[in-house]
């Protein structure tokens, strides 16, 4: 029996519209998003987003909801099975990562714990 096969990210329709949107602003061509993490915060890491010209050598390239989104390759287990969303409340708007591998977020807001998926899961996910 074959593993269910696991999406590194995948955009709710909130997102994919502010992505477009964003990228259709570009003062340069954008090939699409760019998505990591960095060490740093109180929480100790913290999700990374950029314009991508082109995808980078190992970059996991996932395409949803017309969006194409490049993943930094220290990034894939970290990111496996997040779910990337657009929230606009009364006093912020924002981009939210629902992630499995989350263990807690500071109390700021601007940076998280994320324990690594198990490498095996990567042999699962779709590509």
């Amino acid at each position: 029996m074959a593993l269910p096969k696991l999406k590194v990210l995948s955009l709710t329709d909130a997102a994919a519209d502010r992505v477009k949107a964003i990228i259709a602003r570009a003062e340069r061509p954008i090939a699409g998003l760019r998505v990591g993490v960095k060490n740093g915060g109180c929480a100790g890491m913290s999700y990374t987003m950029d314009y991508a010209e082109a995808a980078q050598p190992g970059d996991e390239v996932v395409e949803d909801r017309g969006v194409r989104v490049f993943i930094d390759p220290k990034a894939l287990l970290f990111l496996l099975g997040t779910e990337m969303d657009f929230q606009t409340t009364k006093l912020s708007s924002g981009f939210v990562f629902n992630n499995p591998n989350q263990t807690s977020a500071c109390g700021c807001g601007e940076s998280v714990a994320i324990t690594p998926a198990k490498a095996e899961a990567l042999s699962g996910a779709s590509r």
